[in-house]
């Protein structure tokens, strides 16, 4: 991972926007609404993205990155203008992490390895278009494990900074997993 702060204080505001946006969630944000602002950007500060854009998802990516035609003004989506900055802001962190050629993206964003080289390939230019595009792939990141989720936000409504921190760094065995072989590799004898 990086040393630089600014990898990590970026990565901490994109957490802590993507979470305001998901207190907004009619189901998943209603944990989030309990929460105060203060305590959203005390859940925010981890080492790792909070939201997911299917980044793991290798063939999807491969897809969205070659060389689409852009979308014609009738055919984009009608998105907030929070989401589009958010997303604007998100693809722009996941391009530039990519491009820094080391395992950020794999750790950071859960990014598919062929992902993060398939995002070295494209401009800025192309990041617009993929905000719109993508906006509608957002999602929180382990969203089916609901007891990180249940988690993070109990102790971020706690006093207790210790805790979260503990709760905070779960997170990281969690992306660490999801970079594990779903099988494994078999052993020569």
């Amino acid at each position: 991972m990086h040393d630089d702060m600014g990898y990590q204080g970026s990565l901490r505001e994109l957490n802590h926007r993507f979470l305001e946006l998901a207190a907004s969630d009619a189901v998943f944000g209603e944990q989030l609404r309990a929460l105060t602002r203060a305590q959203r950007a005390a859940a925010a500060d981890c080492p790792y993205a909070l939201f997911d854009l299917r980044f793991h998802d290798d063939a999807h990516w491969q897809m969205r990155l070659s060389a689409a035609p852009a979308l014609q003004v009738a055919d984009r989506p009608e998105i907030s203008a929070e989401l589009a900055d958010f997303m604007r802001l998100a693809l722009f962190y996941a391009w530039h992490i990519a491009a820094s050629g080391s395992l950020s993206a794999k750790l950071l964003l859960g990014m598919h390895e062929r992902t993060a080289r398939a995002f070295t390939r494209i401009t800025v230019d192309r990041l617009p278009e993929l905000a719109l595009s993508e906006s509608h792939e957002l999602r929180a990141r382990w969203l089916q494990c609901e007891g990180f989720w249940a988690a993070l936000v109990g102790a971020a409504a706690g006093q207790d900074a210790q805790h979260l921190r503990r709760v905070q760094l779960y997170g990281i065995q969690l992306a660490a997993a999801a970079q594990l072989p779903l099988r494994p590799e078999p052993r020569e004898v």
